[in-house]
């Protein structure tokens, strides 16, 4: 029996996981990783160790948190400590293009992508796109960067606008626009490699895709596809939610260390799915679950106290009862 760390940068998003810890009885620690000092000379504690460090933790002023995570990543799989979303899993969160990179070995199909490094890169690489296409940062979260243009000289005039933003990592990634039947996408939601639930996510508002019920949708930057009546609730779970994809989805994770995530999704007019976006850092919405009954920070505390032996103790003391 040991126990659980959390490592993480974001407090609002932990306190759900912090409710299911002290309604199961867990023992668990936090690790907030924005800024620190690592002695790799040392010896870490025994335990299971989750990593939920988010790609967008530069918007909450911890620019260095991905970086500082994968050194104490480093440092702990050189103990051969146990590791839910390990440096593996890391790198996919910070990098777009090295989720596609990996999806692709899947035969998990990805929107057409370039990606650009300075601004005239950035519109020299659109003119290679048929349009429309959409901009997004590879290192991002939150929908950070996803705007919709229609011809690159749109793209040009933001590009060399005030209102133009840069990658955290300087990596802009121009995308084919996938036009769906109706506003939105799908969020497959995997605990422990294991499918949970889909969730279906209306878009008509904005690509601030967010579950977590701290998350406010605002004056998005853009709207993609434009403003339309909302006509489903802005997080749904599927029900009988199925996919060729999920199978590909489960040997892609084993096979990045991945084992908490929430991969999206969209599907064309001829019923193509398209994956991209891997969120391992995944967050669920309280009143869609409420709604189906499924429940995902509960799910992940059980799947934590298994894996820590911290259940499987108390089951045992009270068959001894």
């Amino acid at each position: 029996m040991s126990t659980i760390f959390v490592i993480h940068e974001n407090n609002a998003w932990v306190e759900p996981l912090r409710e299911a810890f002290k309604e199961l009885g867990l023992d668990y620690e936090e690790w907030f990783l924005d800024e620190g000092v690592l002695d790799f000379s040392s010896t870490p504690p025994e335990g299971v160790f989750y990593n939920r460090m988010s790609a967008s933790s530069h918007t909450r002023g911890h620019r260095y948190g991905p970086e500082y995570t994968a050194a104490v990543l480093a440092w702990l799989e050189s103990y051969d400590r146990t590791v839910v979303n390990d440096s593996r899993a890391l790198r996919l969160e910070v990098s777009k293009i090295a989720q596609y990179a990996a999806l692709r070995r899947y035969g998990i199909r990805t929107p057409r992508t370039l990606a650009a490094v300075g601004a005239g890169n950035i519109v020299a690489a659109a003119r290679k796109m048929p349009a429309p296409f959409i901009t997004k940062h590879n290192r991002a979260g939150k929908g950070l960067g996803v705007h919709l243009f229609h011809d690159v000289a749109s793209l040009e005039r933001y590009v060399a606008s005030p209102q133009f933003e840069e990658s955290v990592d300087g990596v802009t990634l121009i995308q084919e626009y996938i036009q769906a039947p109706e506003p939105c996408i799908a969020r497959a939601e995997f605990i422990g490699g294991e499918f949970l639930y889909a969730v279906r996510v209306d878009t008509s508002q904005g690509f601030e895709l967010c579950p977590a019920d701290v998350c406010q949708i605002g004056d998005l930057a853009c709207p993609v596809g434009g403003e339309t009546a909302v006509t489903h609730p802005r997080f749904e779970v599927i029900p009988d939610f199925r996919s060729a994809d999920l199978d590909r989805y489960r040997r892609f994770m084993q096979d990045h260390g991945v084992g908490v995530t929430g991969i999206e999704s969209i599907v064309d007019a001829r019923g193509v799915r398209y994956t991209y976006d891997v969120n391992t850092n995944t967050n669920y919405n309280s009143e869609a679950e409420q709604k189906a009954g499924l429940y995902g920070m509960r799910t992940l505390a059980a799947y934590l106290g298994r894996a820590s032996g911290q259940l499987a103790a108390r089951e045992l003391a009270a068959k001894a009862v």
